[in-house]
């Protein structure tokens, strides 16, 4: 279960918002949710005349000079790209655009293999070929060692990058990033491919025009997929360059959107961020970075198609991936259940494909609501990819580890590092150190919803106002709202059970809440449950009509007191670990005959989600610790089987009499509960 928390509206600030401006109420208050105070704070956030003047970025009158010389003279020039999608997109643009200019120009990508940003061999292999200047994208802030090489081999170097520099910067002609502590450009938050595009701006004077025009598409599918704020220049670059997409002539983005099943559909932020940037970056994990420069570039539908065909099987290989290490973090939670009790869960497996740990990790944090760091154990060595949430720090984790690690970089909410295999064991208790030095309890991953729909609030006029809030991503997500004391009467399954639409009485009001991903089966609710949930809202157009859509994150029956419920989940968590409680509290989780036979009357034949069985139990007052450990003594009594991966327990056929006090695990509770 997930942390709700309710934003409470300041309605003074909505009244004013929509009083000054055509923003509607319900736009307002989400305004109002997330911090806006005035109307100056909403046109900032909201509306962007357009980009700021290129050369006002630190060394960008530099870069332009030294590149448009080298078109001049015919100098041999090299972009120097990276495998993911942002750094593909800028590869393209500033190879088009250069290319377009008559420049001798060539690129080179990095296969994920190498390792991120330039490297010796690559940099001697491009002298070899004659390269005379490298022109960095979405990398080379940090490449020091690599620059001065470059200056060695006799060639030359301009860096274009987005990420934080070193207090050192590389050696270069010019040196091209927002973040550096000496650059007065009013916006810093570009990807690397808004940095490209800025420099074409550059290397035409300054006009934006041409850039934008022919490559503003690529930069809005890098900015997405790169994770960067949609503010101000970003979020204008993405409503741009969702128009141009939407008319798009190039065939490498027909090919994809046609096999992504977006072609002729209305396109939004979330097609980019969860249709064509994955299987850009799917080129980069499970085949070449190169196919998807390929696919930018290819020139005729019948080359498109092809290349579109090779990013969906990277992409199906990706998603296989995935699976087979899910699979296998479930087998080793089956065969040690104390993995999961652990502050943070740290897992690792025998060559785990290293482009897809980070989604893994991702995935695991968000099912089991704690940090998750994993590792793919390799020839020469283990790498590992973490994220996390809220005050727990993967940088400050990995910062704290340091002695045990090879390599190790990120920020709070992810990182990547890399270890010996045989200092695996130590690295794993130093995290559960750092985490329990740092955290008397570990922070709870929260849903925040911006406001409180009521019934009368649920309208077409009012959800079409929230369009103005549009494109959604970093920075400026998508509105979630709260929906209280809903009546569920019926639960419907979509696509042949893999989704399941919930409908539901919601004050007066007939509405249906679509729950992607949950068969109905496995729903914790059944008809006449009152719930809660938290959903966002849209609208769908199908056939001239207009109508709400709305779609559940997260759901539960009403009337969980959620404070009451993670106070006994981290009892139960630290009961497991072993840790010492309070006497006081032995006495209070521990199941009384009584609630035991409450408890196991409860579980169906055909298993329950251990959520759902709690929901069910709150009629009684179930204090969910005690109700933990009630399924942890009939586990040792061979009366239900847990499955903890996917957190759910099952009656067992019961062929003797079972004697509830030959539980070891209920005397000892208990025990400790006298002493």
């Amino acid at each position: 279960m997930k942390k709700w928390q309710i934003t409470q509206i300041d309605p003074g600030i909505a009244e004013m918002l929509t009083s000054r401006s055509n923003i509607s109420m319900l736009c307002a208050e989400v305004l109002a949710a997330r911090g806006i105070r005035s109307l100056e704070d909403a046109a900032a956030l909201l509306n962007c005349d357009g980009l700021s003047d290129p050369f006002l970025i630190q060394d960008m009158q530099f870069a332009a000079d030294v590149i448009n010389e080298a078109i001049d003279a015919g100098t041999s020039i090299c972009i120097y790209g990276d495998y993911d999608c942002d750094g593909i997109m800028a590869t393209v643009i500033l190879y088009s655009c250069l290319s377009e200019l008559g420049a001798d120009v060539t690129y080179y990508i990095p296969e994920r293999e190498e390792g991120y940003g330039m490297n010796e061999e690559a940099i001697r292999r491009l002298h070899e070929d004659g390269v005379e200047l490298i022109v960095t994208v979405d990398n080379g802030i940090t490449a020091l060692r690599e620059a001065e090489l470059i200056y060695e081999l006799g060639m030359r170097l301009v860096v274009t990058d987005h990420h934080q520099p070193l207090e050192e910067l590389p050696r270069a002609e010019a040196v091209v990033d927002p973040h550096r502590s000496d650059c007065p450009s009013p916006y810093k938050k570009y990807c690397g491919a808004g940095i490209a595009l800025l420099l074409i701006a550059a290397l035409d004077g300054g006009d934006h025009t041409m850039a934008l025009e022919q490559f503003g598409e690529l930069a809005a599918i890098a900015t997405v997929a790169d994770v960067v704020e949609l503010s101000g220049e970003n979020r204008l670059l993405v409503q741009m360059g969702l128009q141009l997409l939407a008319n798009t002539e190039r065939p490498g983005l027909l090919a994809l959107m046609e096999k992504s099943g977006v072609l002729g559909k209305k396109l939004t932020a979330t097609t980019l961020a969860f249709s064509l940037a994955p299987r850009i970056n799917a080129a980069g994990r499970f085949g070449s970075p190169l196919q998807a420069v390929n696919l930018m570039l290819a020139e005729t539908p019948e080359e498109a198609k092809a290349l579109a065909e090779e990013l969906e099987a990277c992409n199906q290989a990706r998603k296989k991936e995935e699976e087979h290490i899910l699979e296998e973090i479930r087998k080793q939670i089956e065969a040690d259940p104390a993995l999961l009790r652990r502050r943070v869960l740290v897992f690792a497996g025998e060559m785990w494909h290293h482009g897809v740990i980070g989604i893994v990790a991702a995935r695991i944090q968000e099912r089991f609501g704690k940090p998750a760091f994993i590792i793919t154990l390799e020839e020469n060595g283990a790498r590992g990819s973490a994220r996390s949430f809220d005050a727990f720090s993967v940088f400050g984790c990995l910062d704290a580890c340091r002695d045990l690690l090879t390599k190790y970089g990120g920020h709070p909410g992810a990182g990547g590092f890399s270890l010996e295999k045989e200092t695996l064991p130590a690295f794993t208790e130093a995290v559960e150190k750092y985490a329990a030095d740092h955290f008397r309890q570990m922070p709870v991953m929260t849903v925040k919803a911006d406001k409180l729909l009521l019934p009368q609030d649920l309208t077409v006029e009012n959800i079409a106002g929230l369009e103005l809030l549009e494109p959604y991503g970093a920075g400026n997500p998508a509105p979630v709202f709260a929906l209280c004391h809903a009546v569920l009467k019926e639960l419907v399954p979509l696509s042949g059970g893999a989704h399941t639409k919930l409908k539901l009485i919601y004050g007066t009001m007939a509405i249906e809440v679509l729950l992607f991903r949950t068969a109905p089966e496995d729903v914790s609710l059944k008809p006449e449950d009152i719930c809660d949930l938290l959903v966002t809202a849209g609208l769908s157009r199908f056939g001239g009509r207009v109508s709400l859509s709305l779609i559940a994150q997260d759901y539960r029956r009403s009337g969980v007191k959620q404070a009451r419920y993670f106070a006994a989940y981290e009892t139960y968590e630290q009961f497991v670990r072993g840790e010492t409680l309070p006497r006081n509290y032995y006495a209070a989780i521990a199941p009384s005959r009584e609630e035991l036979m409450a408890v196991y009357k409860s579980i169906p034949e055909k298993g329950i989600g251990i959520e759902a069985l709690f929901m069910r139990m709150q009629p009684l007052s179930m204090n969910y610790c005690k109700l933990r450990i009630a399924l942890d003594v009939f586990s040792e009594l061979g009366l239900v089987k847990q499955e903890l991966y996917h957190e759910t327990v099952q009656r067992q056929p019961v062929r003797a009499k079972v004697n509830l006090e030959d539980s070891v695990l209920l005397r000892t509770v208990r025990q400790k509960g006298e002493v």
